[in-house]
Parts: structure tokens; sequence; C-alpha cells
């Protein structure tokens, strides 16, 4: 049988080494040798012996959290011996490897999968994070290990070394380091008042000594667990909405 769907770059890659890895731009493939978090729902095809475990939010202090917030990241724990090939809506799929010491703010919409070694929590987005895709909630990831992360499309990563905004629905992950706060954008004035508008009124800032990395298309705002609130879903829920 021939075709070009068979080509050397649509193949399963192969490693000798468990853990996150890329198999292609839109799909991510885990060596599984133990467990792993994945979002729920991203799996799309799995060999060996592989069992998933529904974890909510990602245990009882998180469950508490996404109860009183409205918000957090649906979790399954995926375990096992076997390789796990996971993706969410045909989205960009990008790997970060964080260090000890490094923490990193993200929303949970864009979450695909993470190494048990990390720690997360829910934590509140200083400034004005009710503007953002996020509600006034994001993940705070820290500790040694890799994240596998979507977007919706190609990427900028902006270095934070002068004042640095982003417009709130497209603003993914940032340095949880740096300071983070409002900014009208929008000038005011008689067109304003008829009605007239730039569609950019309101922007995150930036400060500080970090990056912020920013998708090409803006998401409406949502949970972090990425679905669309619709009335009372919690503080986030409801801003967002």
């Amino acid at each position: 049988m021939r075709s070009a769907i068979f080509a050397a770059e649509n193949l399963e890659k192969e490693s000798d080494q468990p853990g996150l890895r890329l198999q292609n731009s839109k799909m991510l493939k885990v060596e599984l040798r133990g467990e792993c978090m994945a979002r729920t729902g991203s799996m799309v095809a799995y060999q060996g012996q592989v069992q998933f475990q529904a974890m909510g939010s990602g245990g009882v202090g998180k469950w508490l959290k996404q109860k009183v917030t409205g918000e957090g990241v649906p979790l399954m724990k995926v375990s096992g011996n076997g390789d796990v090939f996971l993706a969410d809506a045909a989205a960009d799929v990008h790997l970060i490897d964080l260090e000890q010491g490094d923490s990193l703010s993200i929303n949970g919409t864009n979450v695909l999968a993470f190494e048990t070694s990390l720690q997360y929590d829910i934590q509140m987005v200083s400034g004005m994070g009710m503007l953002s895709s996020a509600g006034l909630f994001n993940c705070v990831f820290s500790g040694a290990g890799r994240i596998a992360i979507t977007t919706k499309g190609t990427p900028v990563v902006l270095n934070v070394d002068q004042p640095t905004y982003a417009d709130p629905q497209a603003a993914i992950c940032w340095s949880s380091n740096l300071q983070t706060g409002y900014h009208r954008a929008d000038q005011l004035g008689i067109g304003t008042l008829l009605g007239r508008t730039t569609g950019e009124a309101f922007t995150m800032s930036f400060a500080g000594q970090g990056f912020v990395v920013v998708q090409p298309s803006e998401e409406p705002p949502a949970g972090l667990a990425g679905q669309q609130n619709s009335g009372g879903g919690g503080l986030g829920g409801l801003l967002g909405g």
C-alpha cells in the first residue's frame, strides 16, 4: 500500500527515554513509565497497558478552590506502561521545562499535560485579571518538570524588559514573578460616548523581569476549565460572562 500519509514525518516517533515529547506540532506523545497528569478528554490514542483516572481539579484542596472560584483544570491521571497520544482540537502544542525555582502562571485552558513532579495551585491574578480569558484565577506551576501547553496559532514570547501590555484574552502564560495590572488603552472621547470603540478598551500590564506568551487568537472569557460559563458558575464565571 502506498500513500503520502505514510511519509516518515507521519510515522510514530520512538525514544528510549520516558516522558513528554512532541509527536508533531499538534500532538503530544507521552512515553509512559509510571504516571502523568493530562487534560480530561485529551487522549486521542494509546498503546500498551494504560489506565485513566478522573481527578477533577487535581485533589481535594483544588476541588474546594474550584467550587469557590468556579474555575479549575479538569484533570485525569494517566498511569501504566505504554504510549499515550494527546491533543486538543488541533491546537499547537509546546513543551516547557521548569527547573527548581521556576514558576509559571498559565491559563488553565491552555494546559494539556504535565509531569507529576510539578506542583500547581489555583491563584488569583493580581490587578485586573477578571478581564483575562482565565477570569480572576490562573494556575501557577512550580518545581522541576515538563509541562505541555497549547496555543491557537504560533505564539510570540515577549521579554518584559520595558512596560509591556497584552490583550487579556490573548496572553496565555507569563513568569509568575511579574506584576500584573490593568491599563486602559482606548482613549475616552466623544467617539466613545457615541458608541465608537477601537475594540482595545482594556489591556493587561506586565512589569518586572520575565516573559509573557501571547497567542494570535483572542479567546472569549471562560473558566480555567476552558468551558463557557453560562451564568452563576462561580466568581470567575460571573465576571467572565
